[in-house]
């Protein structure tokens, strides 16, 4: 091989380098039985669990407000939003913040994580219909287990979720 041809194959591969595509990471939590996952840049952090004030009057899905580096969240089950078992606050116990470019001051609590992942590693099982809001989809990953997608924007924005009052 020629200078000039290994000068070639290199700017080939520097180039096809610079255009290939970041493999997204997602996070695995578990809600309530299930296995969910997030996708890395809609949680702005992982937090153990935090003094939770009540807030009387609410839906039992939300858990009331936590002071986290001096800004206030309200804390949500995301297991009891979605209609199964209150979860139970264990060692394991995470809550997810989300970021603040979502403009919601909101914590979600989830039965424990389970990992970063690619999202490659998954493979989408639903027929696309619709779901409830908050789920993207329903995936199996390479063992076979079911995932579901949390779709924190739609989340969020949705007025149910908003309206904590009971």
């Amino acid at each position: 091989m020629s200078i000039k041809e290994f000068q070639a194959s290199l700017s080939e591969k520097l180039e096809s380098a610079s255009m290939a595509q970041p493999v997204a990471t997602v996070l695995g939590v578990l809600v309530g039985s299930d296995r969910w996952f997030v996708h890395m840049t809609d949680v702005n952090e992982v937090l153990q669990m935090p003094k939770i004030t009540p807030v009387p009057l609410t839906h039992s899905w939300f858990l009331g407000i936590a002071n986290v580096q001096g800004n206030l969240y309200g804390i949500a089950d995301l297991a009891a939003y979605f209609g199964g078992a209150s979860t139970p606050v264990e060692q394991k116990s995470r809550i997810l913040l989300v970021p603040p470019r979502l403009e919601v001051n909101c914590g979600l609590l989830v039965r424990r994580t389970l990992g970063i992942r690619n999202v490659t590693d998954f493979e989408r099982v639903d027929d696309g219909t619709h779901f409830q809001t908050g789920v993207a989809g329903i995936y199996k990953d390479k063992l076979g287990q079911r995932w579901k997608e949390l779709n924190l924007r739609d989340l969020v924005r949705d007025e149910e979720f908003l309206q904590v009052a009971a």
